[in-house]
């Protein structure tokens, strides 16, 4: 049986879908942060550089991008079922492996590792996405897509908070099967949902016209330029506060851990309530959200450069936190709003694919600039990268105008 997920029968089972989806990708975030929480024991175990620890969240984001459109179009295809469950299984061979690695000090088969990881996230958030979207009315869609993204900040922050505690425990590698194996869970509550049920992200499948046209509009790459920045902001800080906190400030690196936690749990507020904000504050309209995201994230990064109090950076952090992912949690029903419905999934890909080249950039650059100009030059540049973001947001179209073009 195929359809939309609602239209399978019951709410419940509306809700177990959105709720297994939702936990499994929190759980591939948290595997995905996780080793930036405990960076400077990883540098120590392994004797390697910034930029190499660096590389070790990087890499996951660069075979995301790459995966990410194959896959989008894949789904249209192939049972989504079948790939979620394989996604998953994929993610718990990857939180073992990478523990056997760290174990044996075998940097590249980590490398390797992370590798697989970064294939399995980027199946369950396109997946994930796409068949939230689908699971609700139109008018609800801004509301639900935004719901599902909270899954990532809510696991960073448990990969925040919690790999410094799993580290003092069973050391640094444990922190890999451990958050890997929420995957359990979220599969189950899948599997459950959707037992009998096979759904499909979507009933049209494009043609190449329709695809020119969703890769030539744009429209659809300024709302990837802005998930790029918002994207690349949200790693700086995520991959490299930790650090900051320990080598910089002096803050022990448990209380690091739990006050960077900070910064994605934050998230979880500003990605739920992003399409409440524009729907309800704004009309509908989603260009004035997407200039406010930047506008208050942009300042706040700029404090940090002038800024050595611990509590004076917590608080901007988490100020930060709100901006950025207040974009972020639009930005994935948004995109779908100025395309045809045929190329949904493509677009959506599409997106996720640029959020992740901007994330994936993001901590080996800041680490390579981190060893040469410092901690607050790296802020500035930071900064710098928000301030493009406001310009760029006031040229983002908006989904009443795009409609109208392309009746």
């Amino acid at each position: 049986m195929s359809g939309r997920a609602g239209a399978g029968g019951t709410r419940l089972r509306t809700v177990g879908l959105v709720g297994g989806l939702f936990v499994l990708s929190a759980s591939a975030a948290a595997y995905e942060i996780v080793l930036a929480s405990v960076t400077p024991l990883v540098r120590s175990s392994l004797g390697i550089s910034a930029a190499a620890a660096g590389f070790l969240v990087t890499v996951m984001y660069v075979t995301s991008v790459v995966a990410s459109v194959p896959v989008g179009v894949a789904l249209d295809r192939v049972g989504v079922t079948r790939a979620v469950v394989v996604a998953a299984v994929a993610l718990l061979v990857a939180g073992a492996w990478g523990y056997a690695a760290g174990v044996a000090g075998a940097y590249w088969w980590l490398v390797a590792s992370r590798v697989l990881g970064g294939f399995a996230y980027v199946v369950l958030w396109n997946a994930g996405a796409n068949l939230v979207g689908e699971s609700v009315t139109a008018e609800n869609r801004a509301t639900a897509v935004g719901v599902f993204t909270a899954s990532a900040p809510l696991g960073f922050a448990l990969g925040q908070f919690g790999g410094p505690q799993v580290a003092a425990l069973a050391g640094w590698p444990a922190v890999l099967p451990v958050f890997a194996s929420l995957a359990v869970v979220g599969v189950t509550v899948f599997l459950v949902a959707t037992w009998g049920h096979e759904f499909s992200v979507t009933t049209e499948v494009p043609d190449r016209t329709a695809l020119v046209a969703l890769f030539t509009d744009r429209g659809v790459w300024t709302l990837c330029l802005l998930c790029f920045i918002a994207y690349d902001l949200y790693l700086v800080l995520n991959s490299w506060l930790p650090s900051y906190l320990v080598e910089g400030l002096g803050v022990d690196l448990a209380v690091s851990g739990l006050l960077t936690a900070l910064f994605p749990a934050v998230g979880v507020v500003a990605r739920t309530s992003s399409g409440g904000i524009s729907d309800r504050l704004f009309g509908g309209r989603r260009r004035p959200v997407a200039v406010l995201a930047f506008a208050v994230a942009t300042p706040c990064v700029f404090g940090l450069v002038v800024t050595t109090h611990v509590g004076g950076v917590v608080g901007l952090v988490v100020a930060t936190g709100l901006g950025v992912q207040l974009a972020i949690g639009l930005l994935f029903s948004y995109v779908t709003e100025v395309v045809a419905s045929e190329v949904r999934t493509t677009a959506v890909s599409l997106l996720t694919a640029a959020g992740l080249a901007g994330a994936g950039v993001a901590p080996v650059v800041a680490g390579g600039l981190i060893e040469w100009l410092g901690y607050r030059p790296t802020f500035l540049v930071a900064g710098v990268v928000g301030a493009v973001g406001v310009v760029v947001a006031l040229r983002a179209p908006e989904p009443s105008d795009t409609a109208s073009t392309r009746l």
